[in-house]
């Protein structure tokens, strides 16, 4: 309720009630005038911080000004030189919004601060001094009455008349100072309501149009900024494309780098500590030099340099060697030393150290210096301890109690599974639940000793301790694909299919716990815990990778989307049947049935992610290319990765709609098709099954062309990978799936589609041609040349 009215005729009885209902008008304009106070000191801090913002993208402005990009090489490209500009164009675009932002700045001070002072001045400052007036008039007044009553009846009636008189006269006055200090509070409590707010409506107004013309400044900026987004894809193309080259490279040296030594004119250079004798008090000091030998002229370099010093060269020696000897352990106390004599320095031995065994080796070798060959220590491989959890009847009875004991006293708590217990408790009570003497003497439903979030972390500790995860490491690829595309109804039936290919221990358990887990989030307005957050608290429990891997880390978001279809979905997919109608969902190992993905068009460019549920995409990085074992892989299988040629697939037949194909750089996609006999389908199935714990090991002579597009269409239909001519001039084509266009240079097209004047595009694996009088890129595997 509001503030209560203040009645006129209540001056005049002047009751306690009104008493307070005064005060309540007095406290709201007190708490008014706090506010205005507070906001007028915001609004100029805002004025100052606006200024001082101003001034630092200004100066933001100018450091982007006064940048220039060096770049690798002699020259750079014309999209480099755009970029290159860009900045000063940024600088210019900043200065110009500022410009509207010092008008802004200005207009508040106008607008909002001086409206809101003068209010709070005359408005409210004026309503105090009336209330100090009629403060002061209250005291005089009940003074005098009080004075009046205890004059004595004994006095003259003229005096008493007097008196009579006086008070008489200045209730008057007190009920007319009364009454206007009553109309005045009445009226600034409706006075501010317009007063106030409508400087902040022009203050908004001034900031509304900052931002217009901030818009008009983004409209100008537009064409401009859609040129340069066109410069920066150039550029980052070009820049995967030279990754990979830079990467397959590093990758080379890391393997063999005794392969890979750069050319140098030196028979050996590197790293040595050389000891530095001193006299006796001093004794010895080892000090890190960079060494340069050349066994032709014997001549040796020494330069000191310490890197922690910010890497400076100090003044080299340079001395002829004499001689080169090993020092054993017994003489000296350290490892990996050997000692050197100078020819043109008679008496003069350095002692120097090596960083390793291995390298005091090469250094002797190539000094002339003899060393026996000592034998190699190969590191003992110590297998991972399994988990002491186990898939078995104890693990579905922890499993129960635990279940049990959640929904009978802890269904509503806030941030159930998400709340973890102490460390020490969860392992107690975990260890007395797998302890056959000891786990059905623990009562978890009627027990105080262990809270439910001691329970519920037991219950996730022990599902993570299972030697492997209750979603198998076999079928964790294939759950993730269809959480990483296509429709919802899709994922629910692929999922669904996969739950039933789990086996049956693993899918009696993981349906207990979604059961559990539907349950909890059907409290989720108690408990907090909706189905997301179920999904983020199980993902990882229910589901890992074999591997731990970064890639495997990017994927822990997928997981939570599994569990998540998992709990929605839970009556479907435990109770019934996978639909026998529907196709099956694709799998790391299997052939999708649909449309094969498209191509990337620009070189250098690697999606990580498939395209749709029922089409896989698998990018094999240059450095995780498997080989096939030579006395695994079948003859036709190795002539068809080594020999592409028309003759050796003209032998086979064209490939049916079940065989698996690569697509290599180099070539048009029906090339590398027509290669891929139907022989080579089980082994080349066997290194492209990911989730194979055991891979091949690699071999060289087997090894695919290095890929340079973006995905590979596994088991494409025989009239989609037909082999096109060399060179397709105004052809017609129809389209055999449908389409929609990532890119404003593609076309989108529905199954059927007629395509005029097709012909074959720069861009491999690509068409070009014209639909509805709109002409752009068509990826080659979606259509039938006509």
């Amino acid at each position: 309720m509001g503030l209560q009215p203040l009645e006129f005729s209540d001056c005049y009885l002047d009751s306690p009630w009104f008493r307070e209902r005064i005060r309540a008008h007095e406290a709201e304009l007190e708490r008014t005038n706090k506010f205005i106070k507070e906001l007028i000191k915001d609004g100029k801090n805002l004025i100052a911080a606006t200024k001082s913002l101003s001034a630092a993208q200004r100066k933001f402005a100018h450091s982007l000004r006064d940048f220039k990009f060096e770049f690798i090489g002699d020259a750079e490209t014309d999209d480099e030189r755009c970029i290159d500009a860009s900045l000063r164009e940024f600088s210019n675009f900043l200065k110009n919004l500022e410009e509207q932002r010092e008008i802004m700045a200005l207009s508040v001070t106008e607008t909002l601060i001086k409206p809101l002072e003068k209010f709070r001045k005359e408005q409210l400052g004026a309503v105090k001094e009336e209330k100090k007036k009629f403060d002061k008039e209250t005291e005089k007044n009940y003074s005098l009455i009080d004075k009046h009553l205890n004059l004595s009846a004994k006095k003259k009636d003229s005096h008493l008349q007097e008196a009579d008189i006086q008070v008489e006269q200045n209730r008057q006055h007190f009920y007319e100072l009364s009454l206007e200090y009553v109309c005045k509070l009445q009226e600034i409590q409706e006075r501010k309501k317009f007063e106030f707010v409508e400087p902040m409506l022009s203050f908004f107004q001034g900031m509304f149009t900052f931002y217009h013309q901030g818009h008009e400044l983004a409209k100008d900026f537009n064409h401009y900024k859609m040129e340069l987004q066109i410069n920066i894809q150039n550029t980052r193309n070009r820049f995967e494309g030279t990754r990979s080259e830079v990467e397959e490279l590093m990758n080379k040296i890391r393997q063999n780098p005794k392969d890979h030594k750069r050319a140098s004119q030196f028979t050996a250079e590197g790293y040595l500590y050389v000891q530095e004798k001193r006299p006796p008090p001093f004794g010895s000091s080892w000090v890190k030099h960079y060494c340069m030998y050349r066994k032709a002229a014997k001549k040796f370099n020494i330069i000191p340099f310490e890197h922690r010093s910010g890497g400076k060269l100090g003044d080299g020696e340079v001395f002829f060697l004499r001689e080169c000897t090993r020092r054993h352990t017994d003489s000296i106390d350290r490892r990996f030393c050997f000692d050197v004599e100078a020819a043109d320095r008679p008496g003069v031995s350095l002692t120097m150290q090596a960083f390793s065994e291995e390298e005091r080796k090469q250094w002797l070798e190539a000094l002339g210096g003899k060393e026996a060959l000592f034998p190699s220590f190969n590191r003992a491989i110590i297998p991972r301890p399994e988990g002491s959890a186990q898939l078995d009847k104890m693990g579905f009875t922890i499993l129960r109690k635990c279940i049990s004991a959640v929904e009978t006293r802890g269904i509503n708590d806030q941030g159930l599974y998400r709340v973890v217990g102490v460390s020490s408790k969860v392992q107690r009570l975990l260890s007395m639940l797998m302890d056959v003497k000891t786990c059905n003497e623990v009562d978890l439903e009627n027990s105080i000793d262990w809270e439910v979030k001691t329970i519920t972390s037991a219950l996730k500790q022990y599902l993570r301790s299972l030697p492997e995860p209750l979603m198998t490491y076999e079928l964790h690829g294939d759950f993730i694909v269809p959480a990483k595309s296509g429709s919802p109804e899709s994922r629910v039936n692929a999922i669904h299919f996969l739950v039933h290919k789990l086996p049956e221990k693993n899918k009696e358990m993981l349906d207990i716990l979604v059961k559990h887990l539907t349950n909890v989030s059907n409290h989720s307005k108690q408990n907090l815990m909706t189905v997301a957050n179920l999904g983020v608290v199980f993902g990882p429990t229910l589901m890992r990778p074999q591997e731990e891997t970064v890639a495997a880390i990017m994927d822990l978001k997928f997981q939570n989307i599994v569990v998540e279809i998992l709990i929605e979905n839970h009556e479907k997919i435990f109770r019934t049947l996978p639909d026998a109608t529907l196709p099956e969902p694709v799998t790391l190992s299997a052939s999708p049935p649909n449309a094969p993905p498209r191509q990337s068009k620009r070189q250098g460019q690697r999606t990580k992610r498939p395209v749709a549920v029922y089409n896989l995409c698998l990018e094999l990085e240059d450095g995780d290319r498997p080989n096939l074992p030579k006395e695994d892989t079948p003859p036709s299988s190795l002539d068809s990765f080594s020999s592409p040629s028309p003759t050796a697939a003209a032998a086979h037949g064209p490939p049916g709609p079940d065989k698996n194909h690569l697509l290599a750089d180099g070539g048009t996609f029906g090339d590398w098709a027509s290669t891929a006999p139907s022989q080579a389908r089980s082994s080349t199935v066997q290194w492209l099954n990911l989730q194979s714990p055991a891979t091949p090991s690699c071999n060289p002579a087997v090894t695919p062309p290095s890929p340079k597009l973006s995905s590979f269409p596994l088991s494409l239909p025989a009239t989609v990978v037909d082999k096109p001519p060399e060179s397709v001039i105004n052809r017609k084509a129809r389209a055999v799936y449908p389409c929609e266009a990532e890119h404003s240079s593609e076309l989108s097209f529905e199954i059927g589609a007629i395509f005029e004047d097709v012909q074959t595009s720069r861009e491999p694996g690509w068409l070009e041609g014209t639909l509805n009088g709109k002409r752009g890129l068509i990826p080659q595997n979606y259509v039938k040349l006509l």
